[in-house]
């Protein structure tokens, strides 16, 4: 088994790994360290939780230990190293990992990011760091004010770089290398590459080494079960298997904002505490919810695409698709936050009819067939819409039947009984008898009422006034 030790990296690096637990480098780790410990420039494909933050950092920062240095000059800690990534959660996560290995050495590091005050940055910046972790847009606003320069960069690395062309970054991206000098060390790591990167590569790579471990498959140790069900079902199946299983630590991934901020309410509506993470939210309300997630205080975390790329949470059991992505590699960087580091864990997926296509596509990706498992009662022909019934009859809306009333409605020509009948004429009541005279002579002759008198008026005209003498 190899060891970090026999990669090449300095012992400040090694006693820092040793802290954080790292024993032995994952396939990509041990592949890329040695070649960019050389300078080489690499694109790198693996599949997400292997380890790709590890690989471009820890020889980034050995290239950089002969700049480190304790002075308190901002000129002595120029940005050196530039590391780009798609979302504001995976810069945190990447920086947060820098942070740890720069533990026993005297290198900065910073993050900047959007969706917060650009004035909380700018003091740090003047300082002076080494590293900068960024996302595009915020990374250019500083540009724009002049409060960084990327004129003394010697390392770029673009990390899950098919997520920034997808999430629109491609003119960006050219302004940003535009601003970096020409002699440099490239990076760029994902975990599937399809032709649009590879483009992308070769406008920013110099001969790059290609490295490819597991493309766009998922990892051995989380096993994968799809759950058929009708769609108006789902929110039901997903409470039933939470419930019943005694879930806890459930990040679900659903299609929309506003599906993922609903299914969180209904969620707690059933007494399952959920919160919801997407682009809508601001970053101290997502920086809240991810701390209660990971400190296990909240069961159920639901998220959008745009957060599967930067949750990091160690040992995370149970990945949930409530919606199915409609692009298939989207899937394995979903299931990709669970099974991370050699740790086992569970991807589940609630299938509705609709979404057939897309499960294949996904199939057809990763290489092999998903297991199908119903659960009894979410059968998919099962809506959770009852059957048509004929409707109840209505109630009775009186204070109160007498008792002696029937309860079945009298049939015509009959009379219901009353307490106290009122009198009536027996002539009435008799059966009709024919009798000799007609029925003219016996129906009496309709009296018309008088005329009404008429009576004259007099109306007075009006007098006009004489003006003839005038």
């Amino acid at each position: 088994m190899t060891t970090f030790a026999e990669l090449g990296l300095a012992p400040d690096i090694l006693r820092a790994l040793d802290e954080m637990g790292y024993v032995a480098p994952t396939p990509i780790q041990e592949q890329v360290i040695p070649l960019a410990l050389q300078g080489a420039d690499i694109l790198g494909a693996a599949q997400t939780g292997t380890g790709k933050t590890a690989a471009f950092a820890l020889p980034l920062i050995q290239r950089l230990l002969p700049f480190a240095n304790t002075g308190t000059s901002p000129a002595k800690h120029p940005i050196r190293a530039l590391i780009l990534t798609p979302t504001r959660e995976l810069a945190i996560q990447v920086e947060e990992a820098v942070q740890a290995y720069t533990k026993h050495v005297p290198l900065r590091s910073l993050v900047v990011y959007g969706g917060v005050s650009i004035n909380t940055q700018i003091p740090i910046l003047k300082t002076g760091v080494e590293i900068l972790v960024a996302t595009p847009g915020r990374l250019l606003d500083h540009v724009q004010n002049k409060t960084l320069m990327l004129n003394q960069v010697n390392t770029l690395v673009l990390d899950e770089a098919d997520r920034m062309l997808d999430m629109g970054f491609m003119p960006d991206l050219k302004r940003i290398v535009a601003l970096l000098p020409a002699q440099r060390v490239n990076m760029m790591f994902s975990a599937t590459f399809p032709e649009e990167i590879r483009k992308l590569a070769d406008s920013i790579l110099n001969q790059p080494t290609f490295i490819e471990v597991a493309r766009n498959e998922t990892a051995v140790n989380v096993t994968q079960v799809v759950h058929p069900v009708h769609h108006e079902r789902k929110r039901q199946l997903l409470a039933h298997l939470i419930m019943s299983r005694d879930l806890r630590q459930v990040l679900v991934f659903t299609g929309t904002k506003l599906g993922c901020n609903r299914l969180a309410n209904e969620l707690n509506k059933l007494g399952i505490h959920a919160d919801a993470i997407h682009g809508d939210k601001t970053q101290q309300e997502r920086i809240k919810a991810l701390d209660a997630f990971k400190a296990g205080t909240m069961r159920v975390l639901v998220a959008t695409d745009v957060a599967a790329r930067g949750i990091d949470i160690e040992a995370l059991p149970f990945v949930v698709n409530y919606d199915l992505p409609h692009n298939a590699e989207d899937y394995v960087h979903r299931i990709g936050r669970t099974g991370r580091a050699g740790a086992s864990g569970e991807a589940i997926s609630l299938v509705s009819e609709s979404e057939t296509r897309y499960l294949k596509d996904i199939e057809k990706l990763i290489g092999s067939d998903i297991e199908v498992v119903i659960v009894p009662g979410f059968e998919p022909g099962l809506a959770d819409v009852p059957a048509y019934q004929s409707p109840p009859p209505r109630p009775d809306r009186s204070v109160e039947r007498p008792a002696e009333r029937p309860a079945e409605r009298p049939s015509a020509g009959q009379r219901a009984p009353h307490t106290k009948p009122a009198a009536r004429d027996a002539l009435l009541d008799a059966p009709y008898e024919p009798g000799a005279a007609s029925p003219a002579d016996s129906t009496p002759a309709l009296v018309r009422p008088a005329p009404k008198k008429q009576v004259a008026a007099l109306f007075r005209s009006p007098v006009k006034p004489d003006t003839s003498g005038q």
